[in-house]
């Protein structure tokens, strides 16, 4: 079981050369792995959504249409944000930046005691999480 960021959930499905060879190469695993599990928070969807509204992203469909097609690659899990991951999310220990989507995707991958994929330079350099790069 692992974590995308928002990025690489985008870069994984669009086979943007952005995703690193390692962080590919975990995302093969656990869709090979029988139990494999790719798991989106959902605060995904919503930071999907305002990237296109800001016309910051363009999507071949539209995102309604491709959030049920990511949705339906078996191993790929939407979880919802949960009271629990959203009161963690302000908790996390030691210093974290404020974005709001990166925080609740952190503290989902620290309460499923997971890695999270990711490029972004902060998350990565933030002990309390394992990530993949």
């Amino acid at each position: 079981m692992i974590v995308l960021d928002t990025h690489v959930l985008i870069w994984w499905v669009n086979e943007d050369k952005k995703l690193s060879s390692r962080a590919l190469k975990a995302i093969n695993k656990e869709l090979l792995a029988e139990d494999g599990q790719l798991i989106i928070s959902s605060i995904t969807t919503w930071e999907i959504a305002l990237l296109i509204q800001k016309g910051r992203l363009v999507l071949t469909m539209d995102i309604d249409d491709w959030i049920e097609t990511v949705a339906s690659i078996e191993s790929v899990h939407f979880v919802p944000v949960d009271n629990e991951v959203a009161i963690q999310s302000v908790r996390l220990p030691g210093e974290f930046h404020p974005d709001p989507a990166d925080r609740m995707i952190t503290a989902l991958a620290r309460h499923l005691s997971v890695p999270l994929i990711s490029s972004d330079e902060k998350i990565r350099a933030y002990k309390h999480v394992k990530t993949i790069w």
